[in-house]
């Protein structure tokens, strides 16, 4: 047992080193993607807004005005020179009068040039314009300090909020991976408990098979025929049905059982099942007085097995009488089986329905009864899209089993 805790616990740090692992790089990856790609962005719309300029003013120069004298709204942010083919300034914004041009740029270019200005380079854009016979060319430059604020702030805030994200990550998923093995070890734990139970009930009738044929073989002047005969019968039946019984769990572990959608009438299996209780010499009494009409989509004899595993349960445990009802009211159809028997404590409730469980276990392996009835009932039921609960029965004081399914017209 603590081998496997350490096992599980070795799966788990893993899985979680893993996640973290590979949730840091997404992270990191995107985090680098988002600052270039916002950088870029910003880069574009200043060079975008400095392009806009510079057109601004080749349009008045190329609208036969002569060459404007230039301004721009910060001169912390941004000059503007008008250089002839030569490179001679012939404007310039007050900020950098009195300079040579800054950059040697064609239209349709952009760079970054150190100025006088700032300690950052500007980013600077060439568009050309046509003073009658002379070239121009238009130089707008704009800090783009702004786009490494931005940038930087974005940065900072990556710092912090990944580690967050990153142990915010880890702790989900190891969160998640341990309910997860948690699971699957309980998974495994009935498995194995499914294994062994199967093979015990497997190997009683085996055994007494085999008892009954070894006394025969060595008495064989003293063996009854019919009696081996009877004996190897019944227990052949018993292995037959606990075989059939753990096929169907198999199947609905699997998800495999699709009843057909066939209308059934519940209350006639009901008052079937009510003859055959009655039929028994040494069986209780059996009312079946509550039961009306009831109509339900589904498979006849999968109804019929859980009508019929509900009826031997309650005969089983019952005093002198069992009860069925069954009505429909508000679109659903309601089976109730009630027995004056010791009734389920209410604390076994929530397991009645599990595999192999026997409340009263040295009265259910006399009778035969491998515990499996009331998990078949519960599969069968939830494949019909209904459920099945236990409670008292209000009368009898006993168990009541009551199913619930939707019905049909």
């Amino acid at each position: 047992m603590a081998s496997e805790r350490r096992r599980l616990r070795t799966v788990r740090v893993r899985a979680t080193v893993i996640a973290a692992l590979a949730v840091g790089l997404a992270l990191i990856a995107g985090g680098a993607a988002l600052v270039l790609g916002l950088r870029v962005e910003l880069s574009n719309d200043v060079r975008d807004a400095a392009r806009a300029r510079a057109q601004e003013v080749a349009r008045v120069i190329e609208a036969g005005r002569g060459v404007p004298q230039v301004t721009v709204a910060d001169p912390a942010e941004e000059f503007l020179q008008v250089v002839d083919e030569r490179g001679t300034v012939v404007a310039a914004s007050s900020n950098i009068e009195g300079l040579p041009a800054l950059t040697r740029l064609r239209p349709g270019g952009s760079t970054q040039v150190d100025t006088p200005i700032d300690e950052d380079p500007f980013l600077v854009v060439a568009v050309g314009a046509r003073d009658g016979d002379r070239r121009l060319t238009v130089l707008d430059g704009r800090t783009p300090a702004g786009v490494a604020e931005a940038t930087s702030t974005v940065t900072r805030m990556l710092l912090v909020g990944v580690p967050v994200l990153l142990v915010l990550a880890s702790a989900a998923t190891w969160v998640a991976v341990g309910r997860t093995l948690r699971r699957v070890a309980r998974a495994e734990a009935a498995q194995r408990r499914f294994v062994s139970d199967a093979s015990h009930e497997l190997r009683s009738p085996v055994a007494t098979v085999r008892q009954h044929a070894e006394v025969v073989l060595a008495h064989p002047a003293r063996a009854d025929a019919g009696v081996l005969a009877g004996t190897v019968l019944d227990e052949a039946v018993r292995m037959q049905r606990l075989v059939d019984d753990l096929l169907l769990l198999a199947r609905a572990d699997e998800d495999a059982i699709r009843p057909p959608r066939r209308p059934v009438d519940l209350d006639d299996l009901a008052f079937e099942e009510a003859r055959r209780l009655r039929e028994r010499q040494k069986g209780p009494r059996v009312h079946s007085g509550g039961v009306s009409a009831g109509r339900v989509l589904g498979d006849e004899d999968a109804l019929r097995r859980v009508v019929r595993n509900l009826g031997e349960n309650a005969a089983r445990h019952a005093l002198s009488r069992v009860a069925l009802t069954l009505g429909e009211a508000g679109g659903t159809v309601r089976l109730d089986v009630d027995d004056d028997g010791p009734g389920v404590p209410e604390r076994e409730r929530a397991r009645i329905f599990d595999r192999f469980i026997r409340l009263d276990e040295a009265r259910a392996r006399r009778e035969g009864g491998a515990g499996l009835g009331l998990a078949i009932v519960a599969e069968l039921v939830a494949a019909h899209g209904g459920t099945v609960t236990v409670g008292t029965a209000p009368e009898l004081g006993g168990a009541r089993f009551t199913v619930r399914l939707p019905a049909t017209h």
